[in-house]
């Protein structure tokens, strides 16, 4: 069931002036993304192994939201269906209250390139690329060669921004092999946000990282969800850091267990 009204109706994410802390009484505050009664289960050989059995979620527009939870309790899993790289044995994923798990392959790719923004604790970069191609990359494959050609200079000056504004602008030219962990996922996370995404679904975000640098990576996170109005849904098995979102979710064993405000 093609819905190409649906991309066309979400708004491209783009810097704005700093706004206060997100406020749920505020009109913005409406479902940006859900998941309804999901499930997911994998085969290990003749055995099924259940992973996430009946999860309800809802994230509000400009909402900065931790899942935490134990290794093997689904949460990278639940992050996966929400940013369309796996699908649901049963129940939905919507976005403004569309369904879109169910889109045809090309309106997920879209989805996926325009609207969700992803990062990974082990990072990604491709090795035998520089720190600034790294961060194109998502641009590279959103145009054909001519389009692409056509704004270079306008994805080059956005790329070089993004890297300065993660304090990577000295490091352009270098490799991944040349990066700390630091650096490295603060390349990822400039690669994440090169395209203008509406969601930034992070996940284990600092789980390669020492305290200090750890810290760093939250404090920009804090501040792009702040300046941006940038949804972000992270995942966690770090209480301290699951902390600094707006909200916690809580999964065990596949199950949603509570929601409760950060302190």
């Amino acid at each position: 069931m093609a819905r190409p009204e649906l991309l066309s109706a979400c708004p491209t994410a783009r810097p704005g002036p700093a706004t206060s802390a997100f406020d749920e009484t505020q009109p913005q505050a409406k479902t940006h993304i859900s998941a309804v009664a999901v499930e997911r289960a994998y085969r290990k050989g003749e055995h099924k192994i259940p992973v996430l059995r009946g999860v309800d979620i809802a994230v509000r527009k400009g909402e900065f939201v931790s899942i935490i939870g134990q290794s093997g309790s689904g949460k990278s899993t639940l992050l996966h269906l929400l940013g369309l790289l796996d699908a649901p044995d049963v129940g939905e994923v919507a976005l403004y209250g569309e369904r879109i798990d169910d889109l045809p392959a090309r309106a997920r790719d879209q989805l996926r390139n325009r609207v969700f923004g992803f990062i990974f604790q082990f990072y990604h970069l491709l090795p035998e690329l520089s720190v600034l191609e790294n961060v194109l990359m998502p641009l590279m494959i959103r145009y054909s060669a001519w389009q692409y050609w056509k704004r270079r200079r306008e994805s080059l000056d956005e790329a070089r921004g993004l890297l300065a504004n993660v304090g990577l602008g000295h490091r352009l030219s270098h490799k991944p092999s040349e990066l700390s962990g630091g650096e490295m996922q603060r390349a990822a996370i400039a690669r994440a946000l090169v395209a203008r995404p509406e969601i930034l679904l992070a996940d284990e975000p600092t789980g390669n990282l020492d305290v200090r640098t750890g810290r760093e990576i939250m404090d920009l996170l804090t501040r792009l969800n702040g300046q941006n109005d940038l949804t972000i849904i992270m995942v966690t098995h770090d209480e301290s850091i699951a902390q600094q979102a707006h909200r916690v979710v809580r999964l065990a064993e596949g199950r949603l267990e509570a929601w409760a405000d950060a302190a």
